[in-house]
């Protein structure tokens, strides 16, 4: 498990150090769609530059490194205890080699364990893959954003949100003008429709692994997603929160059966730094 523990670290300097391809490159479309001279063009500047000094100088894009969050695609016969535990040395490792800031705070002590683990942290979930390979996908979460996510629960009068896919649109955009600029936009929006209070939590932070650029496979979902983007991006709180017309990069949406009784919508939501990547063992 030595190789893979130092496969995992170096993921995180990845991860940590340089900003995906699709996230870049919408920060740069974004930058050229703004008013030349305005605020949103200038912090959406600043954005593109600090992703190029970061990657330069192999350093963290933002100072909070936020959650790890992994997604693990494990084949049979791999024991998934081992695999945690490895995933903790890991993170140990790259807290001091990174660096990472440290971020586990013991809820009971306040104490700050120093290393990035903890009860439940990071947050690693596992799926069982018929291949072969393992696939290690990790998102690092920044405190933030996380804080203006918002879960609701269908039907919702005073947003006029029914239980269909209008009102979970309607739950989308009201997420997004409670968050304003505290979360640091532009978004990358996640939802997630179901059946319970968990279920949808994760559903939609996985969304956030989906490349920018994908097409939903499901036509009516993609149809809404991009509808979605463009409803956003007129509400004109844009780059930090300053104005402008990019407000969010992209809506991704997942959705699982739910109860006849429940209908439950969560909105999670990415900063710019939208920071991923993935190590396949």
């Amino acid at each position: 498990m030595l190789k893979l523990r130092d496969g995992i670290v170096e993921l995180y300097r990845k991860v940590a150090t340089s900003l995906p391809p699709d996230v870049e490159e919408s920060l740069k479309a974004a930058a050229l769609r703004e008013e030349q001279g305005s605020a949103a063009e200038s912090a959406l500047k600043v954005m593109i530059e600090n992703v190029r000094l970061a990657r330069d100088t192999v350093r963290p894009i933002c100072q909070d490194t936020g959650v790890p969050v992994f997604y693990l695609k494990v084949p049979a016969g791999l024991s998934h205890n081992e695999l945690r535990l490895t995933i903790d040395e890991a993170t140990r490792i790259a807290t001091e080699r990174v660096p990472l800031r440290p971020n586990a705070v013991d809820v009971l002590t306040e104490r700050n364990s120093g290393d990035n683990t903890g009860i439940g942290f990071p947050v690693v979930y596992f799926e069982e893959t018929s291949s072969g390979t393992l696939t290690i996908d990790l998102m690092l979460k920044g405190g933030g954003c996380e804080n203006v996510g918002q879960t609701y629960k269908l039907p919702v009068p005073e947003l006029n949100a029914p239980r269909d896919l209008a009102g979970v649109g309607r739950c989308v955009v009201d997420a997004v003008q409670k968050a304003q600029g505290k979360g640091c936009p532009p978004y990358v929006i996640g939802v997630g429709v179901g059946a319970a209070k968990d279920q949808v939590t994760r559903l939609a932070k996985e969304q956030l692994m989906r490349k920018l650029g994908d097409v939903n496979k499901t036509g009516e979902l993609a149809a809404i997603e991009q509808t979605l983007v463009s409803e956003i991006n007129r509400l004109g709180i844009g780059p930090q929160g300053l104005g402008g017309k990019t407000t969010a990069l992209a809506v991704k949406i997942g959705v699982n059966h739910r109860h006849p009784a429940s209908y439950f919508v969560d909105v999670s939501v990415s900063c710019w730094a939208t920071r991923r990547g993935r190590l396949i063992w």
